[in-house]
């Protein structure tokens, strides 16, 4: 028995070799053939180990190793030499490569196509430089491997030392044309020859690589191109790479140079073919180095528009009186257009799609021509005012967005899918610069703007307080001095709905041109519409602008009215003006009914419109008009009758009116990308909070605050001569005034604003200011409620005790009886049904509900306190309950549940008036449950104690109340 018999080859990663022959028992022969199998050897999985290093690593390493090293790495071991052949390896070159990408697969078969014409025969070998994929001899690609025992990881023993050799070749035929390694051979194989000609002298190496006759120059621009890929850090096909990748750089300077020259020949003799075919080269062979591609830079440096600034004069667009006309600019845009769109248009035809040429133009155009006339221009606006300054920044933006409609135009005519944004970027890129300032200046304009028209409104307030007061308010237009305030309103809000849909002038041109000559009337109409919103400035018959406060007293609207209401409510008159369940009932009716009286009622505001040449019409005229049609509270509070006017609807369309042109200007830039689309939409919700808080803590909170203040001072003795609450009547006014402001706010918001924002954020800055401005208004509107109250209820108080006869409820004996109310009840329910019926339609039904209450708890305790005034006898009795079934049901016509139960046991409660009988009138003191629990037995002990039978039977009621008698039963120490 052999114990020592001679071991055989393992594989550690492959499957087991077949069973050996009896020869296999020997030892190998060092000239033994490799054996040819048919089986491939499959390829390793990446977290298989070939020595220490997984084969992921392996692979990584054969990706960045110089093509030449590659055969050198695969002979550290078989399992390494078949990873070498793996598609993984070749995948990763071959996406460096590029070719794909790149698009050059139709100029490496162009090249091979030409290969076979030089040679005359189809190529027959591959690569000299690297073997093919052959059969599996179960021992990589070598006969025989020289190494001790131990230094071969993936075998069991060792080998007689021999000299490694490549395994035979298979033909050409065998080699498989898919796969990636094939792939890079092939590329390889061809390109390789080309290589040599680098080797020539530098001036050489072109007409060696292109031997005459000369291929066209796209041609050679694809070969070079080629070249400049294969010859890549990525490749590195040869282990001098760098060396020719130089040599070939060289080349492609002195190819593009010669483009260069060629393609202004061709621009010079205007032939639109030899300059695309120059331009299509030179981008074929350009590698991206730089910023810009040198030929479409030097051919838009020749354009001579960048060289003729001298002739236009951004000055030109200011006027005699330092105001705005861009006419100079509309001439210099369309010219700007017209360059834009000669040579564009050649451009696009010229150069290729990729290059972007016809975008590089107009940034340039726009950067250095027309954003050099826009600084020259708000330089010059800076200087003058903040206010034209911003307003010329609009326009300017305006006008030179008519670049982008250009743009699109002539780029569409090649790429009708031209992206509409790139076009945008252009104007974009050329204001940013500008964009900072501009917005800053915008907000900080707002902020002064509003400002200024506070001050002045509170300074025209102050001054002519005075004046106010002395002049009596019989002519002074109302809300209340129309048949129906809910109208009125509603027209308001339809009138103002549709001066929010006229334009605003943003680009200021002169009248006489056709298309300025709209904008600006356009413009002048919004002024003038907003202007005539104010109630007060409607039916007027002096002309617009006499007297220092126009429109600010209409007597004929409602001549002959007392006190500013058509009505006379003094007099009677139970029907209120409007019903509040009746206006919501009737609410989608009148919907329907609205789009007609919008219509009739804008055409007649626009027919009465007088166009203006100005924007800045409003300011003049609003500031004056406001002096007088309503106030603010300021320093000095007006008189009792002015009351109303502590509100101004015309303050409040002119800040509404200076906001809107601010945002308008500012939507201007709503769609930049980019952090500057953000500020612009900050500085557009910051402009209508803005307003929001100028209107209300600068105007409605202050108007609020004084009328309070004057209902809280208001004494009815110093007020003789009329049963109405001044104040009250003119807080009704104020409620109304306050009401419709909100109102506009409203539309403004959901005309302007919305598009901005989204309404249901309630985190939203602009939602949550504008909730905040509801709840001011509504804190005011219920402290003023509150002191109107006061006021109201002192004044009941005050006639029912001034009307109310020394002997009204203790008649003479023979004095015949009279059954019905007194006449302080009858004076005091009537003063209570105009006010209440004023309050109907100025506010929510909750509300009403509430003041309503809150007069019927106020007036039981006024009647309860008047009840422990007076002597009452028997026959005084009757009329006591005359008067309280009087005020009964006047309380039950609110229609309030609580207040009428609350008044139905007071009426009760003049029966213990009637009653002669004291044991009779004892027990009903002691009924707890006669009065549902509204009086305890001592209260109503209180109101008998008034009778002025009371000495007679004080002692039985006492003995029958609580069965003793004070005077018997108690001792006095």
């Amino acid at each position: 028995m052999d114990k020592f018999a001679t071991l055989e080859p393992v594989r550690l990663y492959n499957a087991p070799a077949p069973p050996s022959t009896p020869s296999s028992s020997k030892r190998f022969s060092t000239a033994a053939k490799p054996v040819l199998s048919s089986r491939r050897v499959q390829a390793p999985a990446p977290f298989q180990v070939i020595g220490r290093l997984p084969v992921d690593v392996h692979i990584l390493i054969l990706t960045f190793l110089a093509v030449p090293d590659i055969p050198a790495y695969a002979r550290c071991s078989r399992a390494l030499g078949n990873l070498a052949r793996d598609e993984r390896v070749w995948e990763a070159r071959w996406a460096a490569f590029g070719l794909d990408t790149a698009r050059l697969g139709p100029v490496l078969d162009a090249l091979d196509d030409k290969v076979k014409v030089q040679n005359g025969l189809s190529r027959t070998h591959a690569p000299p430089t690297l073997a093919p994929e052959a059969a599996d001899d179960d021992f990589g690609d070598f006969a025989a491997v020289g190494a001790q025992a131990g230094e071969m990881g993936d075998f069991v023993g060792a080998f007689s030392p021999a000299t490694p050799r490549f395994a035979n070749v298979p033909p050409p035929a065998a080699v498989a044309k898919t796969g990636f390694r094939a792939k890079y051979v092939r590329a390889h194989a061809l390109l390789k020859p080309l290589l040599a000609a680098l080797d020539a002298p530098p001036h050489a190496v072109l007409s060696s690589l292109f031997p005459s006759p000369a291929p066209p120059l796209r041609s050679q621009a694809h070969t070079l191109r080629l070249l400049s890929r294969f010859l890549s850090p990525a490749v590195k096909p040869l282990r001098e790479w760098e060396a020719r990748g130089a040599a070939l750089r060289a080349a492609v300077d002195r190819f593009e140079d010669g483009l260069l020259t060629a393609f202004d020949v061709a621009d010079g003799k205007g032939d639109e073919a030899g300059m695309r075919e120059a331009a299509e080269a030179s981008w074929e062979v350009w590698d991206g180095a730089g910023a810009e591609w040198e030929l479409g830079k030097v051919w838009a440096e020749k354009r001579e528009i960048f060289y003729e600034q001298s002739k236009w004069r951004p000055l030109d667009n200011f006027t005699a009186d330092e105001g705005l006309d861009f006419t100079a600019m509309d001439e210099f845009v369309v010219e700007i257009l017209g360059a834009l769109e000669e040579h564009g248009s050649r451009a696009v035809r010229v150069f290729p799609p990729d290059a972007n040429v016809l975008i590089a133009f107009a940034d340039r155009l726009a950067n250095e021509v027309v954003g050099e006339y826009v600084t020259s221009l708000l330089t010059r606006a800076r200087e003058i005012s903040n206010e034209i300054f911003l307003k010329a920044s609009a326009a300017s933006f305006k006008e030179a967005w008519r670049m982008v409609d250009v743009i699109v135009k002539v780029a569409s005519a090649k790429d009708p899918q031209f992206p509409k944004t790139k076009a945008e970027d252009v104007v974009y890129r050329m204001f940013e610069p500008n964009m900072d300032e501009y917005l800053d200046e915008e907000v900080e304009f707002v902020k002064q703007s509003f400002e200024m028209t506070c001050r002045a409104w509170e300074k025209t307030l102050s001054e002519h307080s005075a004046a106010a007061s002395a002049t009596p308010s019989a002519d002074t237009a109302r809300f209340l001095g129309s048949h129906n305030p809910a109208q009125v309103k509603r027209t308001v809000l339809a009138s103002f709905t549709d001066v929010l849909l006229l334009p605003v002038t943003i680009v200021p041109r002169t009248v006489g041109k056709a298309v300025g000559a709209a904008l600006t009337t356009g413009g002048s109409a919004a002024v003038q519409g907003i202007a005539m919103l104010n109630p007060q400035r409607w039916g007027g018959t002096g002309a617009v602008g006499q007297g220092p406060f126009p429109f600010a007293r209409m007597g004929s609207w409602n001549a002959g009215a007392k006190d500013g209401y058509v009505r006379d409510f003094e007099k009677g008159g139970d029907e209120a003006l409007f019903d509040v369940g009746g206006d919501e009932e009737d609410e989608e009716v009148e919907e329907k009914e609205k789009v007609d009286e919008k219509r009739e009622s804008t055409a007649t505001a626009r027919s009465s419109m007088t166009v203006s040449t100005t924007a800045d019409s409003l300011s003049t005229t609003a500031t004056s008009v406001s002096a007088d049609s309503t106030k603010s509270a300021s320093h000095a509070p007006p008189a009792l009758d002015n009351l109303d006017l502590l509100l101004s609807l015309d303050t409040a369309l002119e800040l509404i009116h200076a906001d809107r042109e601010s945002m308008k200007r500012a939507e201007t830039f709503s769609g930049y990308p980019g952090e500057y689309g953000h500020r612009v939409r900050d500085t557009i919700e910051e402009i209508f909070v803005l307003l929001l808080q100028a209107l209300g803590e600068r105007h409605i909170k202050p108007g609020f605050d004084g009328a309070i203040q004057q209902m809280r001072s208001f004494q009815p003795a110093e007020h003789e001569e009329t049963k109405s609450v001044a104040p009250l009547l003119q807080f009704f006014e104020l409620v109304h005034i306050g009401d419709t402001m909100q109102s506009m706010m409203q539309v403004y918001f959901d005309k302007e604003l919305a598009p901005h924002i989204d309404r249901h954020d309630f985190l939203n800055t602009v939602v949550r200011e504008k909730k905040h401005f509801e709840d001011v208004l509504d804190d005011c509107v219920a402290g003023g409620l509150n002191a109107a109250t006061d006021a109201l209820m002192n004044q009941v108080e005050h006639i029912i005790l001034k009307l109310t006869k020394p002997r009204e409820y203790y008649p003479p004996e023979d004095s015949p009886l009279e059954l019905g109310p007194t006449e302080g009840c009858r004076e005091a329910i009537k003063c209570l049904q105009m006010h209440c019926q004023l309050l109907k339609g100025s506010t929510s039904k909750e509300v009403l509900e509430v003041f309503y209450q809150e007069v019927g708890i106020r007036l039981i305790a006024i009647l309860q306190k008047h009840l422990k005034r007076q002597i009452i006898s028997l026959n005084g009795g009757f009329q006591v309950i005359a008067d309280l079934n009087a005020y009964h049901t006047f309380i039950a016509s609110l229609r309030v549940a609580s207040i009428t139960s609350e008044f139905a046991y007071l009426k009760m409660l003049g029966h213990v008036y009637v009653v002669e009988d004291a044991k009779d009138l004892a027990q009903i003191v002691r009924d707890v449950t006669r009065y549902g629990g509204a009086y305890r037995p001592e209260d109503i002990y209180e109101f008998i104690q008034r009778r002025s039978d009371w000495k007679k039977i004080e002692k039985t009621v006492d003995k029958t109340m609580y069965n003793l008698s004070f005077k018997e039963d108690c001792v006095v120490c």
